[in-house]
């Protein structure tokens, strides 16, 4: 068989890799084309455009980034149509993946969506599409079965990705320390996300913390997508360390994070790590979302939890005062990290253990089969 897919995010590319591996293992004969990255293409996929060129975050950036948009979904079109797959599978991405499940539908080609978009967050109408176009659409979180089903959609829950790519992330903590230059003192993780207008807004902020807490080694994780220069730039001449490709080792090795909103809050708190959820954004962005967007929570976790399990500090109220406050509870109140970490394990058993992409890529080929 042969598979077109498009992630147009780090993220996606994780889940994506995680899911090939499980579709060769039912067909080995399977012949991948994708938008994604490395990590797609260490499982054997050919990839077209890598996802570096086409994150472009908030509404200001995507209005003016529009014209190389538009020539990516051009070329995007073509390319499905030469490659002429027996499915097409979308990975999150929405703004991008919904405009290219609607040119496959018009063509015949089988659409399958691996992991939802959030219409349960904003832009509900995206439903009428998604029923049109969306021949099967399978769902990562709990409350999205539910969601799906109050408009008449039957979708497939099969638990959330990350607890498969986190298992199996160990290592003797002197080694990883050893060969990333880290000192033996406790570490802060600084994960300030994987775009570089969120890197840059997020991270200057997080580096405040630097020279207050002396007694600890900052570790930032590197997107996989950005150039060491440009951390460095930001850095200056701090003494904090960079880590590439090893996020959810450095997680486990952490005594706190601080995270900006997205799938990084959810890889904390499934690796058990006391972290605050930040995000700064453009100003303009940010006041049309706030207006667009009707949700209690920002991150994945309260989401999932329905509460505020992990403090989110966001636009003004994201401070060097109220982060450093926030960490100082974090690392010194053992009453509210034990609470915490209770919720975690409550998060973990809502997220319906592992299997994931073993359950997401038996449902594609026997979809296809039939």
């Amino acid at each position: 068989m042969k598979y077109y897919i498009i992630a147009g995010e780090a993220s996606g590319d994780l889940h994506a890799s995680n899911l090939i591996k499980e579709i060769i293992k039912i067909d080995n004969k399977a012949i991948v084309r994708a938008w994604g990255g490395d990590l797609m293409h260490d499982q054997g996929a050919e990839i077209v455009k890598h996802y570096r060129e086409l994150a472009f975050m908030g509404f200001a950036e995507v209005i003016e980034n529009l014209p190389q948009i538009l020539r990516n979904i051009r070329f995007c079109k073509k390319n499905i149509l030469d490659f002429a797959p027996d499915v097409l599978i979308l990975v999150d991405y929405p703004g991008f993946n919904l405009r290219m499940a609607k040119f496959a539908k018009s063509h015949n080609i089988k659409v399958v969506y691996y992991i939802s978009p959030q219409i349960w967050a904003w832009k509900k109408g995206r439903i009428h599409s998604i029923k049109r176009d969306v021949d099967k659409m399978l769902v990562i979180l709990p409350f999205e079965k539910d969601f799906y089903h109050q408009n008449d959609m039957h979708v497939d829950f099969v638990g959330h990705p990350l607890l498969d790519a986190i298992e199996g992330t160990t290592i003797e903590p002197s080694l990883f320390r050893a060969r990333n230059d880290i000192s033996d003192k406790p570490i802060i993780a600084l994960l300030p996300g994987s775009r570089k207008q969120e890197i840059k807004e997020m991270l200057s902020v997080m580096l405040t913390l630097v020279d207050e807490y002396i007694d600890y080694q900052f570790v930032i994780g590197g997107a996989p997508s950005i150039e060491s220069d440009f951390y460095n730039k930001i850095i200056g001449d701090r003494n904090v360390k960079i880590v590439f490709g090893e996020t959810h080792l450095l997680l486990k090795n952490a005594k706190a994070a601080l995270v900006t909103s997205g799938t990084a809050t959810l890889e904390a708190a499934l690796l058990k790590v006391p972290e605050i959820v930040c995000y700064k954004g453009n100003p303009i962005s940010y006041a049309i979302a706030k207006r667009l967007v009707h949700l209690k929570y920002i991150s994945l976790v309260n989401l999932i939890m329905d509460s505020e399990v992990v403090k989110e500090l966001i636009q003004n109220d994201l401070t060097k005062d109220n982060l450093s406050n926030q960490l100082k509870m974090l690392l010194a109140d053992s009453e509210k990290l034990k609470t915490l970490l209770d919720n975690y394990d409550q998060l973990i058993q809502k997220l319906g253990g592992s299997g994931a992409s073993a359950n997401a890529a038996k449902i594609i080929c026997d979809q296809l089969l039939k």
